[in-house]
């Protein structure tokens, strides 16, 4: 009997030590990406445009959910590399997960006015086109609400529509009552893979 309560507390103290371990693996490894950011955000401000790219690239590929101020830092550096579709689709993704609350809204409306702007102008150049990353690759971060703006509807929960005979209203067939998706359903509606709800 003194035997297995032995190896029972033996058993218990190896399965906690080794999810100590895990959680300290997965804490350096947030630590180390956050480390990438700044650095790259370093790297941006002193126009370093092209390291800052390798850093914010590097936490890309080596994340499994994209924290929301990475989706600003990726789209404002990539204006400055004249990536502008690039630039428009991930600040586009900031200001649908932040809003107007958000840490850096007005910069990345002015970057993302600025970059629309740009984009226009080098399709009526017909300019080569460059490699592009978009947010539809990546699981994005959508903070501690764990809830965003449906992009379908704008929040409201309605679509309106112009009809022969004047608006028309449809409720929006992906989002809950309050206009609002879950990061789940966000992430699957970005790759396409969310199907409307049937009424």
């Amino acid at each position: 009997m003194r035997f297995l309560i032995i190896v029972s507390f033996i058993a218990l103290s190896i399965n906690s030590f080794s999810q100590d371990l895990l959680q300290q693996q997965e804490q350096r490894r947030r630590a180390e990406m956050m480390r990438e950011i700044d650095s790259g955000v370093y790297l941006m401000d002193n126009e370093q445009y092209s390291r800052a790219d390798v850093k914010f690239r590097y936490v890309l590929e080596n994340v499994k959910s994209v924290p929301s101020d990475l989706t600003y830092y990726f789209g404002k550096n990539s204006f400055y590399l004249n990536s502008f579709k690039q630039s428009i689709d991930w600040l586009n993704k900031y200001i649908q997960l932040k809003g107007t609350s958000g840490q850096h809204y007005t910069d990345a409306t002015a970057i993302l006015k600025k970059a629309e702007e740009a984009l226009l102008k080098e399709r009526s150049v017909d300019a080569k086109k460059t490699e592009q990353v978009f947010s539809q690759n990546y699981d994005i971060d959508c903070g501690p609400n764990a809830k965003v703006s449906c992009p379908v509807c704008k929040g409201d929960h309605v679509i309106v529509k112009k009809g022969p005979f004047g608006d028309e209203f449809k409720t929006c067939n992906y989002c809950e009552e309050h206009g609002l998706l879950s990061c789940a359903d966000y992430n699957k509606l970005l790759r396409g893979e969310l199907k409307p709800k049937q009424k």
